[in-house]
């Protein structure tokens, strides 16, 4: 039986939707009741556990219980979140919703591993990636499709200048990184761009795969939304440098941003399809476009860092983390 104290760190409401998901399996043991509850790490904007149960057969029965950081509403609107995640599912890709309680959700677990670190600089892992977040691109979601960046930055700056105080304000530069954000904006909009739904937080947490398949997917779709494609990739390069499961999770290590030839091989992969290759000079543009697109990456997930520092206690220090993305923005400003 699971232990009283590790079964209190999932939510009153969330216990009973968990009964309810076992109730439509015949096999569970144990009159239904987990025997095991693991906390997941590395996850900055919520709380995430793997419940397990025992059963007749071999193979246990899992989900994934996914508990809502506080004040993260601040980032996304979390019905359009969830609405995101049973269209993705509908369409063949990630978990599938098993239940919802007031602040979080019960999801199918996927019996894959999540990536790690070093796993994004793996020349084959990475092939399968890009091919995967060029399928991605591709999925018919709902809605406008209106690139949502330049709003969103917008919006967490107000919001995070109406949370930090005087000095914080100062220290981030939060009263220039209007004219920064409008300036990105004029630079790279342009009706030669290619507009998809895209991930927006592609970080190898959320890049599950199956070591028997090879099959990749990718998971948690809080910030998705229609966005330029070299936003998405910029912003997944700008990811290697990260690794959150280490004791500094908030330390960014630029050394393992992917040097040119790994970013062109990266492209090339996504901008081939089933019936033809890219040219030369297909690659080269969108290169170029992701290489500008990087400085939008430092600019939103700063202002992330700082909001998160004012609304969230999970053990992360992410006002260091915003320091770290903006240092990286101001040096390649022009």
């Amino acid at each position: 039986m699971v232990a009283i104290e590790t079964m209190a760190r999932i939510p009153k409401e969330a216990r009973g939707v968990l009964k309810e998901v076992a109730a439509r399996w015949a096999d569970v043991a144990d009159g239904g009741a987990p025997v095991e509850v693991k906390p997941l790490k590395g996850a900055m904007t919520n709380l995430v556990y793997e419940v397990i149960w025992r059963t007749e057969r071999e193979v246990d029965r899992k989900v994934l219980v996914r508990v809502y950081g506080d004040g993260v509403d601040v980032f996304f609107d979390r019905e359009e979140e969830v609405r995101t995640f049973e269209c993705v599912s509908k369409h063949g890709q990630g978990p599938l919703l098993l239940g919802r309680f007031p602040n979080g959700r019960i999801e199918e677990f996927l019996h894959a591993r999540t990536l790690s670190a070093s796993d994004l600089r793996d020349p084959e892992i990475s092939a399968l990636i890009a091919s995967k977040l060029r399928e991605f691109h591709g999925l018919d979601m709902p809605g406008p499709k209106k690139v949502l960046l330049w709003d969103r930055l917008r919006n967490w700056l107000k919001s995070a200048k109406n949370m930090c105080t005087s000095d914080e304000a100062e220290e981030f530069s939060l009263d220039k990184l209007e004219d920064e954000i409008a300036k990105l904006e004029k630079e790279l909009s342009g009706k030669e761009e290619t507009i998809a739904f895209c991930h927006n937080d592609l970080q190898y947490g959320n890049i599950m795969m199956d070591e028997q398949s090879g099959i990749v997917t990718m998971i948690d779709y809080e910030y998705a939304s229609f966005n330029p494609v070299a936003y998405d990739i910029a912003n997944h390069f700008c990811e290697m440098a990260a690794n959150y499961h280490t004791d500094t999770p908030h330390i960014l290590d630029y050394s393992q941003y992917p040097d040119v030839e790994e970013r062109r091989r990266f492209v090339q992969i996504y901008l081939t399809s089933s019936d033809e290759k890219p040219n030369a000079v297909e690659v080269e543009k969108l290169l170029q476009s992701v290489e500008k697109y990087k400085q939008a990456s430092h600019l939103l997930w700063g202002l992330w860092g700082i909001i998160s520092g004012h609304v969230n206690d999970i053990d992360f220090d992410y006002m260091e983390y915003a320091r770290q993305r903006f240092h990286q923005y101001w040096l390649n400003a022009s």
